[in-house]
């Protein structure tokens, strides 16, 4: 039997790149900058005119303005991603065949949203850094410490609840993740993987360790 077939993104000849890592299937990456141009730009003219159509295409002015306001809510996620030292941002949805969980039905959609960080650290022993990461507060527990072939990291989750100001769900999400400390020993790359279905923890942890065992920071051959 053959394994999965493995689809090479464009972003591995990115000369810029300094993280490669394999996705699963069922994450579709969201081009954090073709979705936050500078509004004066040829790629903001881009953006307007790939959602001429689908304004074009409301029914009434209520559901071309629900439509705006959509997407501005998402653009604001993405920014505070972005300033938050965010470089990929993902969104996964997979059939829940295990059985169902609290809001979803046996075999109904699980969404998640998966992203790669950077954080700045004083220079340090990488195994170290990848200690620090989970005790510096920040409610991380089910701590592990794994050697990787990128080298240590550390993989924990944690739990929240969006405040009643954000307008969400008032729902518990699971975030697992991953914290492999760079070979410079100045920065550490940190993998998160949040869902709103907790019970699914083992898996969704599953998920996480894949990715995060396929991390090099050597551009692939």
């Amino acid at each position: 039997m053959s394994g999965p077939a493995i689809v090479l993104d464009a972003s591995v000849a990115d000369p810029l790149a300094e993280l490669w890592f394999v996705e699963p299937a069922g994450f579709l990456p969201l081009p954090m900058d073709a979705l936050l141009p500078d509004p004066n730009s040829s790629a903001g003219e881009g953006l307007r005119a790939a959602a001429a159509p689908l304004l074009d295409a409301a029914p009434d002015e209520t559901a071309r303005q629900q439509f705006i306001a959509a997407f501005a809510a998402g653009q604001q996620l993405l920014s505070a991603l972005r300033e938050a030292g965010t470089v990929h941002c993902s969104v996964g949805l997979h059939r829940d065949d295990v059985g169902g969980v609290e809001g979803h039905g046996a075999g109904g959609p699980l969404f998640s949203l998966f992203t790669v960080s950077w954080r700045e650290f004083a220079p340090a022993p990488r195994g170290v850094t990848a200690a620090r990461a989970v005790t510096a507060g920040g409610g991380h527990r089910c701590v592990e410490f794994v050697e990787l072939a990128a080298g240590p990291a550390t993989l924990s989750e944690s739990t929240s609840t969006p405040g009643s100001e954000s307008g969400l769900p008032q729902r518990s999400l699971l975030q697992v993740h991953a914290h492999l400390p760079h070979p410079d020993c100045r920065r550490l790359a940190v993998l998160t993987l949040t869902t709103t279905a907790p019970a699914r923890r083992e898996e969704y942890r599953a998920i996480l360790r894949a990715i995060a065992e396929s991390v090099s920071f050597e551009r692939p051959g």
